[in-house]
């Protein structure tokens, strides 16, 4: 797969002893850094709104554009990669990262800042793909490959759940700027490190790259992404404002991929959808990430505004859930081979929804153990479906489409987010509002009702400005009717988590990859001719689908899939 011999012996060097696992330390360093990004800024605001002064719709846009971009261009990006290198484009990730963090953390103007978040979505879109494909080119082994995603994963959500207390310390010491800062000396350590260390690959680049459908994927994930986050926002399902791009965003896709079926060489093999394992375990993501991100949407504001904590304490509150996370990517490849993917990931949704039940007991005062317990089991049972769901969706793609995969699973991974928290801060509004009709009766003033609706901030700020008996039953009224909405979104969120752990059902049963039916064999399976000549070039094993004779065509069923590791296989 790679195209000059000085290129094959990087990858083989790689692929090969110790140094594969310094890969992945390279890879997940910078993976940690671009997952801390997409959270850092969130404590950062009411600094920047002091200090930048932007319009309501500039600081939406601050927020917004770094995961909008990034989410677009993840299959663009994903799919260059597989034609033109892999490390070439990780690389010049990397760069363009740092250069964007400088901009940022130097900016003077709501717009400049605007437009440097837009260019470290570019880079992180070079970036997350390409981890995840030279992840699944450096191990070849599935046993080893498990254990590199499960150290991968739990990277990303580390660095998801401390970005809001590294953000909380830096801004509280520092400026908002240096919430940046820190990417740029990290960015060009790895740089360095990875021109140096890291492997050259690339996919089946036979044919020419489809520009347009790249382009034409961009822009239906960009319409979809944007028309979910404006649903999220108050602007409703019916406003023109979420329906034009979500409706010409859907357009977009669908024409993508009737473009993509028609193609001799596609940029994404839609046949991979056709696998129940692959189509399952991309659905599993979704609706991971759509519980994980809308639920730390919700805790976050109920351990700020309800119970009081600063940025940083909340932060702090949230490492026992990253801890876990960790424990279970640690443990993930054992969790794997002993009880399979399907038990994995489903008794993942099962332990995540009894601990977002729990936390339905959740009040006006603190109750910082039962807290604890739950988030370390939220924690534990998302980061196992996740895995699980990563590692099943990588083994089921064909490595010379490893680019294309992990730019799918990227992308469902930013929809999920985006859905999760258009779906359950739209639950959040609409069970919060009503508990506040009663005001009027009460003596609190329209205006006050009118603007304590759209959140609990603005119900404090008003309050506030009310001041006096008023005030203080504006605050109360709005508090109970808020940790209400609460309960009522925890309840909905779980009933999605059970929904995914009947999803996951349709996985296989067991890793088919297990110690003892990873042996060597001299089957006469046969082997596509493109992915042998790929397998050669790249000198690492190919998974092989058994049965397949019989099949008829690929992707007609679920293929029970060895691998192949003799060399003698390949002669």
């Amino acid at each position: 797969m790679s195209g000059t011999p000085a290129a094959r012996i990087r990858l083989r060097t790689a692929a090969d002893g110790a140094n594969r696992w310094v890969v992945l330390v390279v890879l997940c360093l910078s993976l940690l850094l671009v997952a801390l990004d997409a959270t850092v800024l969130h404590v950062a605001v009411p600094d920047i709104t002091e200090d930048l002064r932007p319009s309501a719709a500039g600081l939406l846009w601050i927020v917004d554009v770094y995961p909008l971009v990034c989410a677009s261009l993840l299959i663009l990006f994903g799919t260059l990669g597989d034609r033109v290198g892999r490390r070439r484009v990780l690389l010049l990730g990397y760069a363009l990262f740092g250069v964007a963090s400088a901009v940022a953390a130097l900016a003077d103007s709501a717009g400049v800042l605007i437009a440097a978040r837009a260019l470290l979505g570019v880079g992180g879109a070079m970036i997350m793909p390409a981890t995840l494909s030279i992840l699944r080119q450096v191990f070849p082994d599935r046993r080893e490959r498990a254990v590199a995603i499960g150290v991968w994963s739990a990277v990303a959500a580390v660095g998801a759940a401390t970005g809001p207390v590294v953000g909380g310390f830096l801004v509280e010491h520092y400026w908002w700027g240096s919430v940046f800062l820190i990417n740029i000396p990290l960015m060009a350590l790895i740089l360095l490190v990875g021109r140096l260390l890291l492997p050259e690959s690339r996919g089946n680049d036979d044919g020419p790259w489809d520009v347009l459908g790249a382009l034409m994927a961009a822009a239906g994930v960009l319409g979809v992404v944007l028309g979910v986050k404006r649903a999220g926002t108050g602007e409703g399902l019916t406003g023109p404002a979420t329906l034009a791009p979500l409706l010409l965003g859907a357009a977009l896709l669908v024409a993508f991929v009737r473009r993509q079926r028609r193609r001799t060489h596609p940029l994404i093999d839609i046949g991979m959808f056709a696998r129940p394992a692959f189509s399952t375990a991309v659905g599993c993501i979704v609706l991971a990430m759509l519980a994980l991100v809308g639920l730390e949407l919700v805790a976050v504001q109920y351990l700020q505004l309800v119970l009081g904590l600063s940025p940083l304490e909340t932060g702090l509150r949230l490492l026992p859930l990253t801890f876990a996370a960790m424990a279970a990517g640690a443990t993930g490849s054992h969790t794997l081979r002993r009880i399979g993917p399907r038990r994995m990931v489903g008794w993942g949704f099962v332990l995540t929804a009894a601990s977002v039940l729990t936390l339905t007991v959740m009040g006006r005062y603190d109750r910082p153990a039962l807290l604890t317990a739950a988030f370390v089991a939220l924690g534990f049972g998302l980061q196992s479906t996740l895995f699980g769901a990563y590692e099943s969706m990588l083994s089921e793609a064909p490595a010379d489409r490893a680019g294309g995969a992990a730019a799918i699973g990227e992308t469902s991974y930013q929809l999920g987010a985006g859905m999760g928290i258009a779906l359950l801060g739209s639950v959040m509004n609409a069970a919060y509002t009503p508990g506040l009709a009663g005001l009027h009766a009460e003596g609190v003033p329209a205006s006050a009702a009118s603007s304590a609706a759209h959140s609990l901030g603005e119900a404090y700020k008003e309050a506030a400005q009310l001041g006096g008996p008023l005030g203080a039953v504006l605050r109360a009224t709005a508090r109970d009717a808020f940790i209400g909405g609460l309960h009522i979104t925890l309840m909905v969120s779980a009933g999605l988590l059970l929904l995914g752990a009947l999803a996951a059902l349709r996985l296989p049963r067991a890793m088919e990859c297990a110690p003892k039916l990873c042996e060597p064999r001299e089957s006469a399976e046969r082997i596509d001719t493109p992915a042998r000549e790929s397998a050669e070039r790249a000198e690492v094993p190919l998974r092989v689908a058994a049965g397949r004779r019989t099949a008829g065509a690929a992707g007609s069923g679920r293929a029970a899939h060895r691998v192949v590791t003799s060399p003698r296989s390949r002669n």
